[in-house]
């Protein structure tokens, strides 16, 4: 029993059910931990002694050897098949987390980042040897500029808060040739803005000053004069923004801005939601990172590899960082140092993510200018037949209005039902599918986000709202346990969070001989 009350390993679901000899019901196999399946004292393959040599570890050292399991090839390879199986994925069904795009990566994309020339580059190697991986780079560059309607692009940037962290550093150089350095260092950041961006913002040395969002969930221009200051150096916008709503005032904030001497960072990790729509260039955008995995299709999840290039405005560009691909005459060169430039300098060792560049390429030729546009456009008619579909069972915190890629909800609904946003969120697993993102964004209380994107077909789209709304009925007729117990058909039960998060056991000890 976990601290809820609750059982943490899986119990027979219905009357008349019995627990299995292995634990396993069917193909739903009970793994044991590796440690518990090998041996501590053996090892599957032939390992010689090691020659005699020096430590450098000094007291650092360990007299004992380190217990690591010992499994025989075929052991291993059930248990990580095994595990595998427990896992939710895109290729496994419908991914519903709003704010974090998760949608099918075409295989056509995965087939060309592997082909040896672009797999096997290596970023040491002579660039008169890597012509072709920088023609590349240097297609993605144009193309993701005339998508965004900037002057210059970072590529080297490995993930969205890295971009962040890119934009705002070329604000900062900027700030600093215009002799301002000492005297603004405010970045201003809206209360629906991503957790990230006020991270970023004080990581380089702003402070942070918070602006409010209206009623409407939109950040007004108003509130953004209000919070002008001579001492502002940014704003970090995010647009479509955290409620899944277009910043309708977007323009206006910008001239107010650009007026009072600072500049405009806009969050781009919703991009996928506008491109071929509108250009952030053309609304006063001065820096906006891409996410590439939510935009233009490539791996995300477990922490990389990622890459989120940085579009920049004139004003910008002459300070965008190295390296960066510049063509001379018929042949490439990556320019590898800033001297003789205003660039703030190198954002990370090489170009970056090499893999990533060739599925997001893949990504755009393969749908031209239309088929990224209407990517786009079914990407918000999803969200909003989502929206729509379920806007008379559950209560959506900006009413009625018009949706961009992510469908918003809040717990209002679930007020008179003694439920929560949790424990509807943990009965959508025993139905087959992953939870949507709750609790964020934070300016809604009990916030459910939901984002379908433009991958699923009507069908898969119209089985997942007819299991929501079947949800919605259950926890409006009383039906309490179907929604506390949940998750029953899962590989574990519902976990004590606050407790696994305030304690966690992070490496496995060896049990007390019996």
């Amino acid at each position: 029993m976990n601290r809820e009350g609750r059982p943490t390993r899986p119990e027979p679901a219905e009357a008349g059910s019995r627990t299995t000899f292995t634990g396993a019901r069917g193909l739903d196999i009970e793994e044991a931990l590796i440690f518990e399946t090998g041996r501590l004292d053996a090892t599957g393959v032939d390992i010689e002694e090691a020659a005699p040599f020096a430590s450098r570890l000094g007291a650092l050292a360990s007299d004992a050897a380190p217990e690591l399991p010992g499994l025989t090839e075929p052991e291993a390879v059930r248990h990580y098949v095994r595990l595998s199986r427990d896992n939710y994925s895109i290729d496994a069904g419908l991914y519903p987390l709003g704010s974090c795009t998760m949608k099918h990566n075409p295989r056509l994309n995965e087939k060309m980042a592997r082909l040896p020339g672009f797999a096997d580059v290596h970023p040491l190697q002579p660039t008169s040897t890597a012509q072709g991986a920088l023609a590349v780079i240097e297609a993605l560059a144009d193309a993701l500029l005339v998508m965004t309607g900037m002057s210059a692009i970072a590529m080297s940037p490995k993930a969205g808060a890295h971009g962040e962290l890119c934009g705002m550093m070329a604000i900062k150089a900027a700030i600093a040739a215009r002799g301002e350095g000492a005297t603004r260092h405010v970045a201003l950041v809206p209360e629906s803005a991503h957790g990230t961006n006020p991270a970023t913002a004080a990581l380089i040395g702003f402070s942070v000053r918070s602006v409010p969002a209206g009623d409407d969930g939109n950040v007004s221009v108003e509130a953004v004069r209000a919070a002008l200051a001579p001492d502002v150096a940014a704003i970090m916008l995010t647009n479509p923004n955290t409620a899944g709503l277009f910043e309708r005032q977007i323009v206006g904030i910008a001239e107010a801005v650009r007026e009072a001497g600072a500049y405009f960072y806009c969050d781009g990790a919703n991009f996928n939601a506008i491109v071929g729509k509108t250009r952030p260039g053309d609304l006063g955008v001065d820096a906006m990172h891409i996410n590439l995995h939510k935009t233009f299709s490539t791996p995300h999840g477990g922490g990389g590899p990622g890459a989120g290039p940085v579009a920049l405005s004139s004003r910008l560009a002459p300070f965008a960082p190295v390296p960066f691909v510049r063509r001379e005459g018929d042949a490439l060169r990556l320019v590898e140092h800033a001297e003789g430039t205003e660039s703030f300098g190198r954002m990370s060792a090489f170009h970056g993510q090499m893999g990533m560049f060739v599925r997001a390429l893949s990504f755009i030729l393969s749908h031209g200018a239309d088929g990224l546009r209407q990517a786009s456009e079914d990407a918000v008619l999803s969200a909003n037949y989502v929206r729509a579909s379920l806007n008379d069972l559950m209560s959506a915190p900006f009413g009625e209005r018009i949706c961009m890629h992510e469908a918003l909800f809040d717990d209002r609904w679930l007020k008179d039902t003694g439920l929560s946003t949790l424990d509807f969120a943990k009965a959508m697993i025993d139905e087959g599918y992953h939870p949507m993102t709750v609790y964020f964004p934070l300016i809604v209380h009990g916030a459910m986000l939901i984002e379908p994107t433009e991958s699923e077909s009507k069908a898969s789209l119209d089985r997942f709202i007819m299991t929501l709304r079947d949800l919605a009925f259950a926890a409006k007729a009383g039906e309490r346990e179907r929604f506390t117990a949940a998750p029953v058909y899962a590989p574990r039960r519902r976990l004590d969070e606050t407790r696994a998060a305030r304690q966690p056991v992070l490496r496995w000890t060896r049990p007390p001989a019996a």
